[in-house]
């Protein structure tokens, strides 16, 4: 017995020591395929603006397609009319949900086409401001003039943007002017806010969307199939749009079958809508990295640098850079739950959200294409 109880203590000790291993090995894999998701999620981006400059295809109709196929993928997995029947209480808000993301849709779209897709991508962490805000002005406890600077970088980060920081034809920060590439030389202004509003708009609606999936069910496999009835509704939203849009003469240019053609809608439809829900939603729940935290800022950052590189965009390094740190900055000053990260990230999930009110959390008010 004695022995047998040694070989016992040696097992369990052993195991001890190699828990740590294990974590940190299982921890880089789920970072390993969050940065693959993200960057899979950007480039479906970069070839869905190619596209649509290239093309005359209406917006709304190449969204429908994309939301649809979507759906169809959703539903095929999930199957949400099986187990339990859902609520009034959850269906309602879900279906309502569906507007403001066919909404983001379109807006983002519209936004992508004028502004490009370093200023669509970025713009999608309006929801951090909007948080910020909304923490600031509700919100109690103390470090206001903390949260007022986070909130003044953030702000900071997208008027830089908005002037072309980013590139190298606006930015302060590029001294070879002669060596530009793409086809972005053409444009002589910068784009300004009001062409940055689209995207603004899409990052606000895209944020409220999130703040009424979190709020309608907190569960894993609930969230699931409540997201599959909300891509669905956002789909029937986006058909009349659509229809109507196909039957305008000019709207219907530039829809053309082909492989190419087909190959990117479904691209756009797995790696835009269906795969980042999970990616997203892996890095919420394993990593604690929630959508417009600035964690995911850093990863998108990266992400950008890489794919303007290889498509040659006009970008300017060091702009993006003061961009993207004052927005980083910003999130993080602003937000209490970065700060609290290394003390939050070892307790359980339910722990972590018990004492978060809606206002402070920036998953509630933060956005993720």
């Amino acid at each position: 017995m004695m022995m047998m109880s040694e070989h016992t203590r040696g097992k369990v000790r052993s195991s001890g020591y190699n828990l740590p291993i294990s974590r940190s090995r299982r921890s880089y894999t789920w970072h390993a395929l969050h940065l693959v998701g993200r960057f899979m999620r950007l480039l479906s981006v970069y070839v869905v603006y190619q596209y649509l400059t290239s093309s005359g295809i209406s917006v709304a109709i190449f969204t429908c397609i994309c939301a649809t196929t979507a759906a169809f993928m959703f539903l095929i997995v999930h199957r949400p009319w099986k187990g339990r029947s859902l609520t009034t209480y959850q269906l309602v808000p879900s279906i309502i949900n569906g507007a403001f993301l066919s909404l983001s849709y379109v807006l983002w779209g519209h936004g992508l086409r004028a502004c490009g897709p370093l200023r669509t991508i970025m713009a999608e962490y309006v929801g951090a401001l909007l948080g910020a805000m909304s923490t600031l002005i509700l919100g109690k406890g103390g470090r206001k003039w903390q949260k007022v600077a986070g909130l003044m970088a953030m702000l900071a980060s997208f008027y830089f943007l908005s002037q072309g920081w980013a590139t190298s034809t606006f930015s302060p920060f590029s001294y070879i002017d002669d060596k530009r590439t793409g086809e972005n030389i053409a444009q002589k202004n910068p784009i300004g806010f009001q062409s940055m509003s689209l995207v603004f708009l899409g990052g606000a609606f895209a944020a409220v969307f999130r703040v009424i999936a979190r709020r309608v069910s907190l569960k894993t496999q609930m969230k699931r199939r409540l997201h599959v009835v909300t891509v669905t509704s956002a789909a029937c939203f986006l058909f009349p749009v659509a229809v109507f849009e196909a039957t305008q003469k000019k709207s219907g240019i530039g829809l053309e079958i082909s492989t190419t053609v087909v190959g990117i809608f479904l691209a756009n439809s797995v790696f835009g809508v269906f795969l980042p829900f999970y990616v997203d939603l892996m890095a919420d729940e394993r990593l604690r990295i929630p959508v417009g935290s600035a964690r995911h800022l850093l990863v998108t950052s990266v992400c950008v640098c890489i794919l303007e590189i290889l498509y040659g965009m006009d970008f300017s390094f060091i702009g993006f850079l003061v961009c993207a740190l004052s927005l980083g900055l910003g999130i993080f000053e602003s937000t209490p739950l970065e700060r609290g990260h290394g003390k939050s990230s070892q307790l359980p999930l339910h722990a972590e959200k018990s004492n978060v009110s809606l206002l402070e959390d920036p998953r509630m008010m933060s956005r993720v294409a």
